[in-house]
């Protein structure tokens, strides 16, 4: 028997039809967003497993070529939050970490040990491992490295703490040309952000002075000077109002190496608006490292 379809059930079919068709479009895009994301993920992880390969290479200018590879996958890791995060979890991985890598090959002094004293080695079956010693861009690269992987990464911080990171540091800074100066005083900073360990070890160092003696230093390269002050009104914004700061007795530390003048302009510069955007802040931070340093040039 035949029978008709009740008025309202066409409106109803209709939604259901719409309705089906909603849940199939969501599915297939969250089907595609997945397979987007592993897409990232092993595109991600196959770029830090290169860059790391030629991190750890025998030649300086692989170590360079890998440096460079990582650092350009650290400005693309830092566009999103996901990435970010994967690059987080990839770091929880001991063959993709960073710090290990840039300590053990970048970082790493030449010792006596390592050093060719005689030509034995040519007539026996292993040959002897040759190093290259790091040169100022890859050291320069792999502080900016550095810099990079404890911003996005905090627990890479402490990792560096264990390889005596400060310490390593404040020899480049006391030892090394402008370039490898400049970016070791941007790796200091993201070293000793909300690590109370480094922190420590910087003052052990005796980090305050070392900075002070540059800016003071009328003979070193202007653009270091200033970028000296502004680790000094960095650091000093960072531990203001931290009563239980490792640093506590910074303030007086600067007054002592800089004079009272200088270190009540760095104090009271240091304060400069949370309100501001990135862009502003970053302006404001050079106009008052550049009044840091002509109140210390008057003198």
């Amino acid at each position: 028997m035949y029978l008709k379809k009740p008025l309202w059930s066409e409106g109803v079919e209709k939604q259901m039809e719409s309705e089906t068709e909603t849940a199939a479009a969501t599915a297939v895009g969250e089907l595609a967003n997945s397979l987007k994301k592993q897409r990232v993920q092993r595109e991600i992880t196959l770029a830090l497993r290169t860059g790391l390969r030629d991190a750890r290479a025998e030649f300086s200018f692989l170590r360079v070529r890998g440096l460079r590879s990582l650092l350009k996958i650290l400005r693309s890791v830092a566009e999103s939050d996901s990435t970010i995060h994967f690059f987080c979890q990839s770091q929880s991985v001991p063959e993709l970490q960073f710090v290990p890598v840039l300590f053990q090959h970048s970082f790493k002094e030449d010792s006596v040990d390592e050093r060719v004293t005689s030509l034995n080695h040519i007539f026996t079956v292993d040959p002897m491992r040759v190093t290259s010693p790091s040169t100022d861009a890859e050291v320069a690269l792999a502080l900016r490295v550095l810099e990079g992987c404890c911003l996005l990464h905090r627990d890479s911080a402490i990792l560096a703490h264990k390889h005596k990171a400060i310490k390593i540091l404040m020899n480049i800074l006391s030892t090394r040309g402008a370039l490898e100066q400049g970016a070791c005083l941007d790796a200091l900073t993201s070293l000793m952000l909300d690590s109370s360990a480094n922190q420590l070890d910087f003052e052990a160092c005796n980090g305050i002075e070392e900075v002070a003696e540059l800016i003071r230093d009328k003979q070193v390269d202007e653009n270091l000077r200033l970028r000296c002050g502004e680790f000094l009104l960095l650091l000093i914004g960072h531990v203001n109002g931290r009563q239980l700061s490792p640093m506590a007795t910074i303030h007086e530390d600067i007054r002592r190496l800089l004079g009272e003048k200088s270190a009540s302009l760095i104090w009271a510069a240091s304060q400069f608006g949370s309100t501001l955007n990135p862009e502003e802040r970053l302006t404001a931070l050079h106009i008052q490292a550049r009044r840091v340093l002509e109140s210390l040039d008057l003198y």
